[in-house]
């Protein structure tokens, strides 16, 4: 795993991009900077069991590299389900592509270069959304989210995991020092730290809990809870009736 440095040299931060450069160190950037990443993977296998049947199809939108498709593979292998991840960063597809090869998933596990929020999606099962609706507009998220649950089969299971902030201040201020203090733990600088923020700036815009029940409820998702949450990150499993 190649170690993120992307941010320790002097010059200006430009906006943060899915790059190259990026997807070379992001499964360590992952680890490092979203508390409970491996965790978080292993309820969600957990946590679709009970909903999954033989052959079913699940989606990663915003797939990255791979790893949560690649682990559920593992974790519900009795199930041989199928298996699609779709990213826009090409440099994401295909380390993505090479996880599968390393792990003998490509039979059931499919990587395919596509912009989310344009590409058909067929009927699933199931929809991982992780980390992932931060990052689109928020005008544009009520139409992806019901795209989303226009796909999934009646019984389907959407699950989404999400930085989020706190509309009062004392509480999101504290949950921003935690999240610092465990940057500084995981061996972020300080430099580090201020300019992966400032790419960050206006590229990811985290919505509160409730706004994001709101988006889920208003979709259409009539099971809506949190099952996870650290502070400032918040996982949540929504199912279609």
């Amino acid at each position: 795993m190649t170690i993120d440095k992307l941010f320790t040299n002097s010059r200006a931060p430009s906006p943060f991009t899915f790059n190259e450069k990026v997807a070379e160190v992001f499964d360590d950037m992952l680890e490092r900077s979203v508390p409970c990443y491996r965790q978080v993977i292993d309820m969600t296998g957990q946590l679709l069991e009970p909903f999954v049947r033989q052959g079913d199809l699940i989606y990663d939108l915003g797939c990255s590299t791979g790893r949560p498709l690649i682990a559920l593979a593992e974790m519900l292998k009795e199930r041989q389900l199928h298996y699609i991840g779709l990213d826009s960063s090409e440099a994401m597809i295909n380390k993505a592509r090479l996880k599968a090869e390393m792990y003998a998933k490509q039979e059931e596990v499919c990587f395919e270069l596509a912009d989310i929020t344009d590409a058909e999606l067929a009927p699933c099962r199931a929809v991982l959304l992780n980390y992932t609706l931060q990052f689109l507009r928020p005008l544009q998220r009520a139409a992806f989210l019901n795209k989303i649950y226009a796909a999934l089969q009646p019984g389907g299971v959407l699950i989404l995991s999400e930085k989020i902030i706190s509309h009062h201040p004392a509480i999101n201020n504290g949950f921003l020092d935690i999240y610092l203090d465990f940057k500084r733990r995981q061996g972020y600088s300080e430099i580090e730290i201020t300019k992966k923020r400032e790419a960050l700036e206006n590229i990811l815009i985290p919505f509160s809990i409730q706004e994001n029940l709101n988006l889920l409820k208003e979709a259409g998702f009539s099971g809506c809870e949190s099952f996870f949450q650290w502070f400032n990150f918040v996982s949540f499993i929504a199912i279609k009736q």
